[in-house]
Order: structure tokens, then sequence, then C-alpha cells
């Protein structure tokens, strides 16, 4: 099932009596339909905004008597933050997206819909159990994936052939990595930098390939101890001792900035780790330069690479219109209409009828993307969802890394640290 994900091929789906095991197209509304309104937030920039926007005008178009209104926002923390306050006030949108542990904690508080519910209007048997487990409690759906993605070593190949530095092999290491970053500074001159890095996307996967689980198991318990958290910071020490990575001043400012905004995304840094789907978006402001993407690093015979879910739609609990918020879900994850229009824009699609629509009309960097999934797909490893607690990991492992290229936690304390405050967040569930 997993393969035929981003085969193209049908994936095997459940049976008719299962929860939407029904995969007949959703009905076109009756005559006499009341109005109703439908509220919809997600994060993203203004490209996402403009995509969204074409895609539920042809739902509104086909749906007359629904009206949306669009609340885009800039980050997931701000949206993350404004449902936070939504759901203590019972005035969160109908449909929103959510990523991370975040479809586990609001579904275990009964905040998110059952999507057994509507299960005529959102059929989901066409997704691979693997990419619902992040929305699955207590055997519930919740949400429903966007589309796959996985994370990649980005490359600047045209900085690489400036420097004069050799391109990575593909038995690249961690200390060769080191080593090609702080070259790459040395050599290319003009500000250039070997790594742009964003700590959140990358230690997941360092995680995975150095234990048994990664960062978590399957009990959603921490699955590394501190001599896993202390080998990845000795590695990010060695790059900012050696110059590979810009000053800490400048990586603390970049730490949440959209890919267009990266060193890497502005053609300042020759290597990013980043999400599949997001090459694009790195790559718009590089002046052309020509852009790959490679598994990372590993020291073992483990790539550390899932396949993960990027995001996921999910409809609230408390929505006063849950069958048309589940018209409105199906239309943007598998109606053909809205997918010619959104392709890849929050990762390649897990409906395989979906992706049908989808592979013929990826740009460039999009059928890049495409083809790395592919690649982790056939050798890639299997996560464990983070579980509730785990939504403090991007804030906290960006505050201790602070302290630790500051000189203010050593790299033993700083690891310590790491590992007590995700443990005590995961017991508090």
């Amino acid at each position: 099932m997993v393969l035929a994900a981003c085969s193209g091929t049908p994936a095997e789906t459940a049976s008719p009596d299962a929860p939407g095991g029904d995969q007949s197209e959703t009905s076109d509304p009756p005559a006499d339909a009341e109005p109703v309104e439908l509220q919809i937030s997600w994060w993203g920039n203004d490209d996402r905004a403009a995509i969204m926007a074409e895609a539920i005008d042809l739902f509104e178009e086909k749906y007359s008597h629904i009206t949306v209104v669009e609340q885009p926002v800039g980050s997931p923390d701000d949206l993350f933050n404004r449902l936070a306050t939504d759901f203590a006030s019972n005035t969160a949108p109908d449909v929103f997206a959510l990523g991370g542990a975040k479809p586990q904690e609001y579904g275990a508080a009964g905040a998110l819909l059952d999507l057994a519910t509507v299960s005529q209007q959102l059929p989901t048997g066409n997704y691979p159990d693997f990419t619902t487990t992040n929305a699955t409690v207590d055997g519930k759906l919740y949400g429903l994936p966007t589309g796959g993605n996985a994370i990649g070593l980005l490359i600047n190949k045209t900085i690489f052939e400036e420097a004069g530095v050799e391109l990575p092999g593909e038995d690249f290491t961690w200390q060769q990595f080191v080593d090609t970053a702080n070259e790459i500074s040395e050599k290319a001159g003009d500000g250039i930098v070997g790594l742009d890095l964003r700590i959140q996307d990358i230690l997941g996967t360092y995680t995975a390939q150095i234990s048994e689980l990664g960062m978590y198991d399957w009990e959603g318990q921490l699955g590394v101890d501190a001599s896993h958290i202390e080998s990845w910071f000795d590695i990010e020490m060695q790059l900012v001792e050696g110059g590979g990575m810009p000053d800490p001043t400048v990586v603390i400012e970049h730490h949440n900035v959209t890919p267009d905004q990266t060193l890497f995304g502005t053609g300042r840094a020759a290597m990013a780790f980043s999400y599949s789907n997001q090459i694009a978006a790195y790559a718009a402001g590089t002046g052309g330069a020509e852009i790959d993407i490679i598994l990372p690093p590993t020291d073992t015979d483990v790539s550390g690479v899932a396949v993960l879910p990027s995001q996921f739609w999910a409809i609230a609990a408390g929505s006063d219109h849950p069958e048309e918020a589940a018209l409105l879900v199906d239309w943007l994850l598998n109606q053909p209409e809205a997918a010619a229009i959104i392709k890849s824009d929050r990762g390649l699609p897990f409906n395989p009828d979906t992706l049908a629509v989808v592979e013929p009309l990826l740009a460039p960097e999009d059928a890049l993307a495409a083809s790395y999934l592919q690649q982790v797909l056939e050798g890639g490893v299997v996560a464990p969802p983070q579980p509730a607690g785990g939504g403090i990991l991007n804030e906290m492992t960006q505050r201790i890394e602070s302290d630790i290229i500051f000189g203010r936690l050593s790299i033993a304390d700083g690891a310590a640290k790491w590992i007590q405050e995700l443990g005590d967040a995961l017991a508090a569930g």
C-alpha cells in the first residue's frame, strides 16, 4: 500500500462495511438546500492563499448554497495559538489544517469530528493506514492527510560548482558533511555559507539513524536518550566552530522564516535540510541555480527518513454544519478539479486517484520531489507518530540549541535538559 500511494496504482481500500469504505462520488446538492456558511483556516504564504482561493471558488460554484470564509494565517504556531483560544470559546473554524501532534492532542480532547460520522460526504478508504496513524485516537479517525513528504538534503549544485567543491556521493557520512559545509564557507565567498540549518528539520531523521525507533516509540514515550541528542549537538558545534554554519545570531533569526526567506532560499547557502514538498519554494529565489535533493548523511545503514503526512485537514467537533464541512474536505483532497489546482502544495497526494491527476501537472521541482519521495518509500523507515505533549518539540529544541551555540549551556547539559523537558511534556500528555 505504501508503494501504491506514490505510484498511481490504486491502494487497497477498506471494506464497504468499514467507516469510509464506500468510495462512491459525493452527490450534488439539492436545489432547495438551505444557505450555509463555513469557515476554513490554514497556514502558509500568499501563493498558498491564492491556490486555496481558486479551489474554493470552484467548490462554491458546485455547491452554490455554501459560502466559504477563508482565514489564512502566516505560520503553524499562529494557527495553533488561535485554535487554543477558539476551542475554549467554541468559536473554532469549521475546517482547519493541523500538523505534528495536534491531531492526537485535539482528537483525544474531543475537539475534532469523528470522520466516520460523515463517511458519506468524505470517503476515507483510499488512504493507507500509515498515512492516518497520527490522526487516529482510540480507533477513531479525526483528520485526513493533505499529502506526503520526506526530509531530504537540498543541494545548490551551482554554488558547489562555483566554489570548486565536490558534490556529495552516495555514501555521504556526517563527518564528510561537516567537512563539506566548512569547505564551502571557506571557498565560496560573497557571504555564502555551507549550511542553512533549521534543527527541527533534521533532528528526528538523525535520531532515527542511530536509535531503534527514532524520536518516539509506539507507546508515545521517548525513543532516544541524552547520548543521541548530545551526538547531534556535537555535529552542530563542529559546523559552528568550522564556519560551515553562519554566526549563531543568523541561525536564530532564521529559525522560523518561510523557505523563500531562508539563506538557502535566497541563494546564500549551499545546503539545507527540507521537506520534499518545499523544494519549489526554496528554489524560487536562488536565481535559477540547479537544485537537487538527496538522502541526508548517515553513519549507519539506516537512512532515518520516513514518508510523513505534511498536514491534516480536520473538522471541528462543534461545527454547526459537519456534513457540508466534510464536503469541503472531500473537495480539497479527493476531487480532480481541486487536485489540478492544488497539485503538491501540501505534499504529494496519498489518495492514488488524486495522485493520478496531479503527477502529469507537476513543475520540474515538484517532479523532483515526487522522484525523491519514491526513493524514500523504497528504503525509508516507518516512524511512530508524534504523541500528545510532543507539540513543544520545535520551540524547545530551538531554545536549547540557542543556549548551546551561544555558549550558555554545554552540549552535555543541553542534551540532558532536552530529554528532561520533552519527557516531562510527554508524561503530562
